[in-house]
C-alpha cells in the first residue's frame, strides 16, 4: 500500500521511523524539522491535497487531530481510503476510516504488530466473528450480484455509478447477516473462496450444495457462489460468480447484426441464470476467425480457436450431421465448451436465428469428491501443518495410518464425520472405502505419518486415483528426519563438513537397487538417516563400517515427538547393541554422521566476510 505516515507529535518519531522501516512504499510527512521526513505546513492542507493520492494514511498523534483533519475530505467507503491512528507513545493502534473495503482493520493490526501495541477495531463484524461481506468480491477473484426490495433499489439510484448501486443495495443484506438472521449458503461450485466460507462457518449459516435442498421460509437472506444465479425473488440474496464458464459458440456466415446476435446470446445465458460476469472464454471454431460477431467478441473477452479435427474429438450430447457437413467436426458450440472448459456442460447448445450457443462449468470449479493426502508429521498432534489440521477438521471420512499416527490427530474431525484406520485393511478395502465416499462427491482425507512422499506408500494409491480419474492432492508433513535434528540440537549440514543428507533404509525383505546400497551411499560420508531399518541394525553397522569410522555418532530415535519419545547415542560400533538392549522395532530413525551434535567452526554467513549482511 502507498502509505502517507503523518506525524503530529514530536515525541512520536521513533513510532513513525519504525513503522517507515518495516512497511514498503511509505513516507513521513511533518509539519516539524525533523531528518529523514518530508516537511508539510500543516496536517490538515496536506491531508486535503493528497487524502486521495495514499491507499493508506496512518497518522501518529491524537485521535482528534486525525478526525479534524480528515472529515472535510471524507465521501463512501468505497473510495476513501484507509485511515489508522497510533498515539505517540505507540501503545494503540486504531482503525478509523475504511475498515473493510479500504483495509484499515487490516493495517492497524499490522501496525500493531509491528510495534508491539494493541489493535482498536470497532467494526462490528469484526468484533462478533462475522463475515465481511462486502470485501468477498475483492478478496477472491468474484463478482456479486444483488437482489433488493423496491425501496432499496430506489436508494440505490442515487448513486452516480454502477458499482456504487451494487453497493448501496448491499447494505440491506449486510444488516441482515451481522444481526445473525437465519443464512443459507449456496455453494455449488469448490475454489479457494468456499473452502475458507466452510472452515470459517458461523453459527447463524448452514449450508447447501444444491438449490432443491434450501426451504426458502427458513431462511431471511441467501448467499451463493455460483457461476447461476438461484431465483428466490422474494428472499435478499448475494450471489458471488466466480468467472467459471466458458462460452461456446457456432454462427452462420456472415450472422448479424451483431449486436442483436450478441444481445440474444446474453439472453439465452440470462435463461438459465448465467450473468456476463462469469465468463471466463468464448470459443469456436478456426474457420470463423473473421466473422463480425467473433471480432466484436474479442473486445470483450478471451476468445480460444479450435480446429475441426480437435473439435470433432470432443464426445457431445448433440451431434448435428448439419455441421458435420459443413464445418468437419459434428459440433461447434458444446464440443468447443467443453474443450476450453475441461468440465461439464452448463448450458445445452441452444439455437437461435443465425447462432447456436453452449457453456460449460471449468473443470477446476467443479463441487466433486476429494482426496487429501496428508502429512501428519512424526506423532505430536501440534506438529501437523495448519493445512493438514483444517483439512482433517472439514473431511468427511478420515482413513488414518493407525499403526503409526496417534488416533489423538483425528479428534479434530468434525460432527458426523467417519474415522476409521487401515491398519487392518487390504489396499483393495481402503480404496472401496474410499470410493464410496469419493462417489458421493464427499471430502476424503487419507492421513499418513511423517511426510507421505517419503516412504508414505501412497504409490499404488496414486496409480488407483489415476486409473478413476479422481482428484487428489498432498498436503506435505514434517518428516521424523527432521524431528530428529530437532530432538539432537543438531544442525545435519555443516560447513565445510558435511553438506548432504541422505535419507534411505536398509535392505529388508524390499530389495534395494544395486547403485543405492548402503555401503555405497554411505561413500560420501554425509550424515545418513535410515528409515524402517531397526529390525535389521547388525547389518545396517556391517555395512555402514565399510566407509564411516567405527567412532563416527550415532543416533538411534524410537517414536520421534510421541509422549514415549526415547533417543540413544553411542558410536556406530554400538549401533547394533544399542537396538537389540532397548528391544527398538517399528517407527525407529537411524541417524549416522559427523553432524550429530556438532558444534565446532562457524557458519559462513556469521563469518567475517558477511557480516555487513546485518549492519543497517
Amino acid at each position: 500500500m502507498k502509505t502517507a505516515i503523518i506525524l503530529i507529535s514530536e515525541a512520536g518519531l521513533n513510532v513513525a521511523e519504525l513503522l517507515h522501516n518495516e512497511l514498503s512504499e511509505s513516507e513521513i510527512f511533518t509539519s516539524q524539522q525533523q531528518d529523514g521526513c518530508t516537511h508539510i505546513d500543516s496536517a490538515g492542507s496536506f491531508v486535503a491535497e493528497h487524502f486521495h493520492h495514499y491507499d493508506a494514511l496512518i497518522f501518529i498523534g491524537a485521535m482528534g487531530i486525525c478526525v479534524r483533519a480528515i472529515a472535510p475530505c471524507v465521501k463512501n467507503k468505497y473510495t476513501d481510503p484507509a485511515v489508522v491512528c497510533v498515539d505517540s507513545t505507540g501503545r494503540y493502534a486504531i482503525s478509523v476510516l475504511s475498515g473493510h473495503i479500504g483495509g484499515a482493520n487490516d493495517l492497524a493490526k499490522q501496525v500493531a504488530n509491528i510495534l508491539g501495541a494493541e489493535p482498536v477495531i470497532t467494526t462490528q463484524s469484526d468484533l462478533t466473528g462475522m463475515w465481511a461481506l462486502d470485501t468477498f468480491a475483492q478478496r477472491f477473484n468474484w463478482f456479486p450480484v444483488i437482489n433488493a426490495d423496491l425501496s432499496t433499489l430506489l436508494m440505490a439510484e442515487l448513486a452516480k455509478t454502477p458499482e456504487e448501486k451494487m453497493k448501496a443495495c448491499m447494505n440491506e443484506h449486510i444488516s441482515l447477516f451481522v444481526s445473525k438472521k437465519p443464512t443459507a449458503l449456496l455453494l455449488t461450485v469448490h475454489d479457494e473462496g468456499t473452502d475458507w466460507l466452510e472452515a470459517n462457518l458461523p453459527s447463524h449459516v448452514e449450508v447447501f450444495y444444491r438449490v432443491q435442498d434450501i426451504k426458502a421460509s427458513r431462511f431471511r437472506l441467501i448467499l451463493c457462489v455460483s457461476p447461476q444465479i438461484p431465483n428466490f425473488p422474494e428472499i435478499p440474496l448475494i450471489c458471488y460468480v466466480p468467472r467459471s464458464v466458458h462460452l461456446g459458440i457456432g454462427l452462420a456466415r456472415q450472422a448479424g447484426p451483431t449486436r442483436k446476435v450478441q444481445e440474444a446470446i446474453q439472453e439465452t445465458l440470462r435463461e438459465y441464470g448465467i450473468p456476463l460476469q462469469a465468463i471466463a472464454s468464448i470459443s469456436t471454431i478456426d474457420a470463423k476467425k473473421n466473422e463480425p460477431v467473433v471480432k466484436a467478441l474479442k473486445r470483450k473477452y478471451p476468445v480460444r480457436f479450435y480446429t475441426a479435427e480437435e473439435l470433432s474429438r470432443i464426445h457431445v450430447p448433440h451431434p448435428s450431421k448439419t455441421v458435420m457437413k459443413h464445418m468437419g467436426t459434428p459440433s461447434v458450440s458444446e464440443a468447443a465448451a467443453l474443450l476450453s472448459a475441461g468440465g461439464r456442460l452448463l448450458m445445452p447448445k441452444k439455437k437461435g436465428t443465425n447462432y447456436t450457443v453452449a457453456a460449460a462449468l471449468d473443470s477446476r470449479f467443479i463441487r466433486s469428491g476429494h482426496i487429501e493426502i496428508v502429512g501428519a508429521g512424526p506423532g505430536d498432534p501440534d506438529l501437523i501443518s495448519v493445512r493438514g489440521r483444517q483439512m482433517l477438521e472439514k473431511a468427511d471420512l478420515i482413513l488414518y495410518a493407525g499403526s503409526l499416527v496417534p488416533r489423538e490427530l483425528t479428534l479434530c474431525a468434525k460432527p458426523g464425520a467417519t474415522v476409521r484406520s487401515s491398519a487392518s485393511m487390504d489396499l483393495e478395502e481402503q480404496f472401496s472405502l474410499m470410493r464410496d465416499f469419493y462417489d458421493r462427491n464427499k471430502f476424503i482425507v487419507r492421513l499418513h505419518t511423517g511426510d507421505p512422499c517419503i516412504y508414505g506408500a501412497i504409490q499404488e494409491q496414486m496409480n488407483y486415483f489415476d486409473r478413476y480419474g479422481m482428484n487428489y492432492h498432498i498436503t506435505p508433513g514434517i518428516s521424523s528426519f527432521q524431528a530428529a535434528a530437532a530432538a539432537l540440537k543438531s544442525q545435519f549440514t555443516i560447513p565445510e563438513k558435511v553438506q548432504s543428507i541422505i535419507l534411505t533404509r536398509g535392505e529388508g525383505r524390499t530389495p534395494m537397487p544395486e547403485r543405492e546400497k548402503l555401503h555405497l551411499m554411505a561413500r560420501s560420508q554425509s550424515t545418513m538417516c535410515i528409515f524402517l531399518s531397526a529390525g535389521i541394525a547388525e547389518q545396517v553397522q556391517e555395512e555402514l563400517l565399510q566407509e564411516y569410522p567405527e567412532n563416527t555418532p550415532v543416533a538411534v530415535c524410537y517414536h520421534l515427538t510421541w509422549k514415549d519419545e526415547r533417543i540413544f547415542l553411542g558410536k556406530l560400533k554400538e549401533l547394533a547393541a544399542i537396538v537389540k538392549e532397548n528391544n527398538l522395532t517399528l517407527t525407529t530413525m537411524i541417524v549416522v554422521g559427523e553432524a550429530i551434535g556438532n558444534r565446532e567452526g562457524l557458519s559462513r554467513l556469521y563469518a567475517h566476510e558477511f557480516k555487513h549482511l546485518f549492519r543497517k
